[in-house]
């Protein structure tokens, strides 16, 4: 079964994560299957730009936690989009939890429509946003990043596009995406990719930097008993221990 559905039209290939048994959760098979999706979107010359979109009402859940990908695999994933010589847009009209905020902060531009949610919920599991902070801290303004990472609070697109994860907040997401992709059909290739490049250096050096050092903090997060009783409360659907 294919976790990826593409298409082509006029210069924009649409990748979409199409998982909906799972809310698109980031399994070992989606993150591989999206990993040689962009690798063939960067070797086509024909594709200009990227639209990573979804099936069903959640963007994405998150890791999932009966198949969860390897760390490096994921950390690799976030870097290629960040890394890809064509602008990546984000086209959100549903739900995004944890590592979902990650993945979607490694794109170029997210538009989010109003049915869109976003939380961190992973303080709540026993977890912390360890590896998706290489994309989000240089995206999100620092007094909401800190109270978004300790609440686990839900926040909607508006609250996204203020708080500088998403770039534009649409009632209509097709009219809110319709000037973004008119302009980058209008870009050269060469253009794109040289702007891209300016903007994105800071954020690849960062994973270069901090990248094994965050997996490692991630896995052991994972492995502790904290986490174990998060995420075993999660799947029963009952508060963990702690919650008072």
């Amino acid at each position: 079964m294919t976790l990826i559905a593409t298409s082509r039209e006029r210069g924009i290939a649409t990748l979409t994560l199409d998982s909906p048994a799972n809310r698109n959760a980031l399994s070992a098979a989606l993150v591989g299957e999206l990993r040689d999706a962009l690798a063939d979107c960067a070797g086509d010359d024909t594709v200009r730009a990227v639209v990573l979109t979804h099936t069903g009402s959640t963007f994405c859940a998150g890791a999932d936690l009966t198949a969860p990908p390897d760390p490096e695999a994921f950390v690799g994933l976030m870097r290629e989009i960040v890394a890809l010589p064509k602008p990546v847009v984000a086209r959100v009209t549903g739900h995004v939890r944890a590592g979902g905020l990650g993945l979607l902060a490694a794109c170029d531009i997210a538009v989010a429509g109003e049915a869109s949610s976003f939380a961190l919920t992973e303080s709540r599991l026993g977890l912390a946003p360890a590896v998706i902070s290489l994309t989000l801290l240089p995206r999100v303004d620092r007094t909401a990043a800190n109270r978004y990472y300790l609440t686990g609070e839900r926040f909607y697109a508006a609250e996204a596009a203020r708080i500088g994860l998403v770039a534009v907040a649409a009632e209509d997401v097709e009219k809110g995406l319709a000037p973004v992709l008119d302009g980058l059909r209008r870009a050269s290739p060469q253009g794109l990719a040289a702007s891209k490049e300016l903007v994105t250096a800071t954020v690849l050096r960062s994973f270069d930097q901090y990248a094994e050092d965050l997996i490692a903090r991630s896995a052991a997060l994972f492995a502790s008993d904290e986490a174990r009783e998060g995420m075993t409360a999660f799947l029963e659907r009952r508060d963990p221990a702690w919650v008072r």
